[in-house]
């Protein structure tokens, strides 16, 4: 059963003077669990408009979509999820701590278990020294750092974030793309939007490219990357000691290798050069 699946999902919204603007166009991919998804495109291309309409904050003008085999029309399709919105907000007279507890009281979990967890998370998101403090005091990196907490109090099966790196510093990207790799390795659905390449390459199993409102392309990161390799730099060495850089086209590497051999180098160095996410993407955008 996949995790998420979407059918022709499409919105439209009425703009100024009756226009009729459409921010989502037959929009159809599914998502397995254990799977890492990047859906990637440009500010305003519908990826939050999508998000929201599984979270049932926004109605679909028309399609299907289900969350763990349930209708998104169904309120108990997301006791299963943790969502981060893409600007989160929350009750600033609270302790990050004290938030937690709310949210897990939401979900109906045991206090013993809620105490664990709240411990837990916080000190993952590194947010245990400042769990007293209320939260209207709270830099947005740490804003960021609690919604990403309240997805994970409850340990769902589904992972949906909008945007989940914004206002993170280095370090804290850093530590949410640990966070969606384990999340991965322990059988857990992740769907996160973002307009930043570098994430997705790091991170995701698949990714989906939108743009205008329409799914331009679906695709396994491996292959993408395999597909965009030039060439290859080599580094190789001579048996009287002296090295040489070169690069050598993607269809005469194995010959340059046998090559090699025969002539008694040694490859000390064999590196892919090649084509980028953010080229990936640029090009799909732009045709």
């Amino acid at each position: 059963m996949p995790a998420i699946e979407i059918t022709k999902l499409s919105k439209t919204f009425k703009g100024r003077k009756g226009h009729v603007v459409e921010a989502l166009h037959e929009i159809s991919l599914s998502v397995g669990p254990g799977e890492v998804f990047g859906f990637l495109g440009p500010n305003g291309a519908g990826k939050s408009t999508t998000i929201k309409c599984l979270m049932g904050l926004l109605q679909p003008s028309s399609g299907e979509a289900s969350i763990m085999g349930k209708a998104i029309s169904d309120a108990d399709a997301r006791k299963t999820v943790g969502y981060l919105p893409e600007n989160p907000a929350f009750y600033d007279y609270l302790s990050a701590e004290e938030y937690l507890h709310f949210v897990g009281r939401a979900f109906r979990m045991p206090e013993a278990l809620l105490a664990r967890r709240t411990e837990d998370t916080l000190k993952l998101l590194e947010l245990w020294d400042a769990r007293n403090r209320l939260m209207r005091g709270y830099s947005k990196g740490m804003v960021q750092r609690v919604g990403l907490a309240q997805t994970l109090i409850h340990e769902p099966d589904v992972y949906i974030l909008d945007e989940p790196m914004s206002g993170l510093d280095p370090i804290g990207r850093a530590l949410v793309k640990e966070i969606i790799i384990d999340l991965k390795k322990r059988g857990k659905c992740v769907f996160f939007s973002t307009h930043i390449t570098d994430d997705v390459e790091k991170v995701c199993d698949r990714v989906g490219v939108i743009n205008k409102g329409q799914l331009l392309v679906v695709d396994s990161v491996e292959r993408i990357l395999e597909r965009g390799v030039k060439g290859y730099t080599v580094l190789v060495s001579s048996p009287d000691g002296q090295s040489e850089e070169v690069f050598i086209e993607k269809a005469s590497l194995q010959s340059f290798i046998q090559q090699s051999i025969g002539k008694q180098q040694l490859l000390e160095k064999i590196e892919p050069l090649r084509k980028d996410m953010e080229a990936f993407f640029l090009e799909i955008v732009s045709k």
